[in-house]
């Protein structure tokens, strides 16, 4: 530990550089970024249209600040220490998606990923040299905490019936704010009401509070202020109710996990604090989650001002208990505690003694919510969550199943991956069962397959490397709470971790928190000189080059991009309100102009086509469908929508049997698609019938053993479903649907096995004669009898007493020759 100073060298120790203006206007920038980024759905990469705007402007904006640090500090750049090496070795990171685009499986996600990836890395070079100065470290941690209180105070202002007042408040700068309500802020599934805040999701927003409430506890500790002690005291009552809000068990399983790896790094009497403070933030907060929860279900169904008022007192008498708790502590008891514990703090492995007690004291709160009736104090719903809390639960075999899934894509694509969005385009080829997921509920995973081996050990030699220099400097010496990098610690900490079970990452505002939380540790980690003369003219040059010229590359490609998404918007708003082909065309040309390969684009433009075709007769509007969906496949070779459009255009140019290979060719992509499966079933007998009556025995045959192929993949995939465990849901529909079942029949009749033929045909009947779908099963099973000289009379009158006409088609089948 450093020697601490006195007198005169201490007043030395204060004085700090002087920050010119231009570097003041940059951290600035940066700050009102951080405020303008979480309130667009915290920049979700949704891989759609209308997710993808805010992150080109953020994109576009990250590069501008880039291109500013550049300006300030060209002069300052140097490669002296280890510091240095991590800002080159960064860029590595973007190269790595880049590379990724030789081998992507949609181009369209892949840019998408690399675009956010040099965000990320743009955010971490700046933030690394403005956090090297104190002031700013200063001014950029209090922003941080006050953005994270302000999302916490927003979410339960929608909770609380507040949704109009709410949306006012970021409406104005908000791409997210519909009607005068920020979307889904609180949300409803099968769970019940579950706060989401600005995430629309509630499994992130429990990840973002697990980050902050630990945050605020540290911030309280460190808090010389009184108002900062109140403050920070006040923010944690209303952040641990909003966890319990989110309904997410992933939060409360991670939480734990993540508060004893970080108490493992803090000195006793700080770690005796912050169970002191948690504790008692969490009775209170406890105290108030019932009442709050049932005020919450009422106000988001009917607001009365009554009621509003009760949940807002509840809340704040609770927050201001613990505060005042909270600041006895800090001045009273936690003096007290640094005397006593001080020389015991110094010795060597005193740290672990209370995080391994807190494992223990945690089993057994997890022992008493889980398995005991104690749960019966907390609201039904949360009671219920917790309940469900074991391993043989439906979303821990699912996400089980998710990562077995994973690495089935990794072992196909090793090296460089699948390219940014890789499981979202692939996972129907690989999955066990047919659950949908366009995410993988894993981010290191989800990393893996898209940057592959060599990627993946960049990505963890990086973050690997700022860990381990940060923990070994901290370890070693003392430093102020401001600059000791702790609060960037634990925000990287705690979101990472928790991304090892969910998708925060593909939220790119919770991927800034880690690179600027990054960035934070890299600035106050062990940096040692670097071996050698790497402090060159032409090294610094040559790296602020390739910065530069990356820069302004992306720059071009976020301002085309945001081009062609604000026209594909501008189409799609459109396509409600008028009734134009010329007038809706404009913008998706316009939009395709720049990406041919849009995915949306393309499909509103094809289909669009072939209306106009179906109305006029005129070609010219196929071919241009046709020449749209063909170049768009190039770069979206598993994007099922326009596969299909590919297959509608070949039927409606009168070619079924190119319709039929796109199904057959593309069937392997989409393994569980019983939709998929009963189009290559239905098309494979209507083809092979058509071979028939032209007499073309081999093309005949062809067809019925890819249609008979097809329904043994069903019938296959069906046994396998029963081999689930019990707990896991299937997913998807998929069964021998009564539409495969017929056409299954049929080509089993047309293939010359009259008895399997009248199985299969009659275990696609139901009691529903008025169906015109059963009615041809009934119909066509009955005549595969008749053939062998058999008869069901049951379903015989069923089917003659809903229509009389049957007994005369029964006789037609029944005389076909195959």
């Amino acid at each position: 530990m450093s020697k601490p100073v006195y007198g005169k060298n201490a007043a030395q120790s204060r004085n700090v550089e002087k920050i010119s203006s231009p570097v003041w206007a940059l951290a600035v920038a940066l700050i009102l970024f951080l405020i303008w980024t979480p309130f667009q759905v915290g920049l979700f990469n949704g891989q759609q249209l209308d997710f993808e705007k805010p992150v080109y402007i953020a994109s576009l904006l990250s590069s501008l600040l880039l291109l500013l640090w550049m300006g300030l500090y060209f002069t300052k750049f140097k490669l002296e220490e280890q510091r240095d090496f991590i800002v080159v070795a960064a860029l590595l990171l973007p190269i790595t998606y880049a590379l990724s685009l030789f081998g992507a499986a949609s181009h369209y996600m892949a840019m998408n990923l690399l675009l956010i990836q040099s965000m990320y890395i743009a955010i971490f070079i700046i933030a690394l040299y403005l956090l090297k100065q104190k002031q700013l470290n200063v001014v950029i941690q209090n922003a941080v905490l006050a953005i994270s209180y302000f999302i916490v105070m927003f979410g339960l202002i929608n909770w609380l019936g507040g949704a109009k007042f709410a949306g006012g408040l970021v409406g104005w700068f908000s791409n997210t704010v519909r009607g005068g309500k920020y979307l889904d802020a609180v949300m409803t599934d099968s769970n019940g009401l579950r706060l989401t805040s600005i995430f629309q999701y509630a499994n992130t927003y429990a990840a973002f509070l697990m980050a902050f409430l630990f945050v605020a506890v540290f911030a309280l500790i460190r808090s010389k202020k009184w108002y900062g002690t109140l403050t920070h005291g006040f923010m944690l009552v209303p952040i641990i109710v909003s966890l319990l809000l989110t309904l997410s068990r992933g939060g409360l399983v991670m939480l734990p996990v993540v508060f004893i790896l970080l108490l493992i790094l803090l000195k006793p009497a700080q770690q005796i604090l912050w169970i002191i403070h948690l504790a008692i933030a969490g009775i209170a907060a406890l105290a108030v989650t019932n009442p709050l929860t049932t005020l919450g279900t009422e106000l988001n169904t009917a607001f009365t001002s009554g009621a509003a008022l009760e949940g807002w007192a509840y809340l704040i008498v609770a927050s201001l208990v613990v505060a005042g708790l909270g600041w006895v502590i800090q001045r009273y008891v936690a003096p007290w505690l640094e005397h006593k514990l001080g020389a015991w703090g110094s010795r060597k492995g005193t740290g672990l003694w209370l995080p391994l007690g807190s494992l223990v004291l945690v089993g057994i709160v997890a022992f008493l919510l889980i398995g005991t009736s104690v749960r019966s104090i907390l609201p039904a719903n949360i009671e219920t969550r917790l309940e469900n809390i074991n391993f043989k639960q439906h979303s821990v075999l699912e996400r089980f199943t998710f990562y077995k899934d994973a690495m089935k894509v990794v072992k196909d694509y090793p090296i460089i991956g699948a390219g940014g969005g890789g499981w979202a385009s692939l996972y129907e080829q690989y999955q066990n069962n047919p659950y949908t997921s366009r995410q993988a509920h894993n981010f290191f995973l989800q990393y893996l397959i898209e940057v592959g081996i060599i990627g993946f050990i960049v990505f963890i030699g990086f973050i690997g490397y700022v860990f381990y220099k940060y923990i070994r400097g901290y370890l070693k010496r003392d430093k102020d709470d401001f600059a000791n990098g702790y609060f960037f610690y634990i925000i990287a900490l705690s979101i990472l971790v928790h991304s090892l079970l969910d998708f925060n990452l593909s939220y790119a505002f919770m991927g800034i928190l880690v690179f600027l939380s990054l960035a934070g540790m890299g600035a106050a980690m062990d940096s040692k000189a670097l071996r050698g003369n790497w402090n060159k003219s032409g090294l610094r040059i040559g790296y602020l080059a390739a910065v530069a010229a990356g820069t302004v590359l992306l720059l071009f490609l976020s301002i085309n991009y945001l081009s062609s998404s604000t026209s594909a918007m501008n189409a799609k708003n459109l396509v409600g309100v008028s009734q134009s082909y010329e007038e809706i065309k404009a913008p998706l040309v316009k939009a395709l102009d720049k990406r041919p390969y849009h995915p949306e684009s393309v499909l509103y433009l094809s289909s669009m086509d072939q209306q106009v075709f179906n109305q006029t007769k005129d070609t010219q509007y196929l071919d241009e469908a046709y020449n749209l969906v063909t170049r768009a496949l190039k770069d979206e070779p598993y994007n099922k929508d326009i596969l299909k459009q590919l297959a509608s255009i070949y039927d409606l140019k009168g070619q079924g049997d190119l319709a039929f290979a796109v199904y057959e060719d593309n069937a392997y992509k989409f393994y569980w698609d019983i939709d998929w499966y009963d189009a290559i079933i239905s098309r494979s007998f209507s083809l092979g019938y058509t071979a028939h009556e032209q007499k073309d025995d081999a093309k005949k045959q062809e067809y019925i053993t890819a249609g008979l192929e097809a329904y043994k993949h069903v019938v296959d995939g069906v046994e396998h479903l029963k081999t689930l465990p019990p707990e896991q849901l299937q997913g998807r529909p998929f069964s021998v649907t009564p539409s495969i079942a017929l056409n299954a029949g049929k080509l089993q009749l047309m293939s010359g096995d009259d008895e399997l033929a009248a199985a299969t045909l009659k275990s696609g009947l139901s009691e529903d004669y008025a169906d015109t779908t059963n009615r041809e099963i009934a119909r066509w099973y009955l005549a595969v009898l008749k053939r062998s000289g058999g008869q069901d009379q049951a379903i015989y009158d069923l089917l003659i007493a809903a229509d009389a006409a049957e007994a005369a088609a029964i006789d037609s089948i029944a005389a076909m020759q195959f």
